[in-house]
């Protein structure tokens, strides 16, 4: 195989791996937005956070590792179980200081927003407060009027 097909490989096994990444994403999603899931399909929706992950960590950058984390911390505060919830909110507030430079104003907002969430899932009420506050002061501080409305529609939800 020449070097020029070896290439042709690899950027097609990428854009696979960024395709995947972005449908699992999305799937996971419509999930979250779904009222009334199945116990299967809350099963799904944790797998497909998870995948959603895998191939990003495979392609993406700083940022979507970030995306993930709060992803699966989502997921994982919607089925209600906070030790989960909790251990990925920390490590997307890890990666968020990690790569502060590299993030948008918004991705600071949803990850202190993910750290009190799971908090709250978790039964950790005094944590969550305060982490809800420090969210919603970071949320008030997203220059784009579109994003801090939506980041403030997650805020409440």
């Amino acid at each position: 195989m020449s070097e020029t097909e070896s290439a042709i490989r690899r950027q097609a096994a990428e854009q696979m791996q960024e395709t995947f990444a972005s449908a699992l994403n999305a799937v996971t999603w419509a999930l979250l937005r779904k009222p009334d899931r199945t116990p299967a399909e809350n099963e799904k929706m944790l797998y497909a956070a998870f995948a959603s992950a895998y191939h990003y960590l495979e392609t993406g950058t700083s940022v979507e590792q970030q995306r993930a984390e709060w992803l699966i911390s989502r997921v994982y505060s919607v089925l209600g179980n906070g030790a989960e919830a909790l251990r990925h909110a920390n490590r997307c507030m890890e990666l968020t200081e990690q790569y502060g430079d590299d993030l948008a104003d918004y991705d600071r907002a949803f990850a202190l927003e993910a750290v009190a969430r799971a908090n709250d899932v978790a039964g950790l009420a005094d944590e969550a407060a305060a982490f809800r506050q420090r969210a919603e002061e970071a949320g008030q501080a997203i220059a784009d009027e579109q994003s801090r409305k939506v980041f403030m529609e997650e805020l409440q939800a």
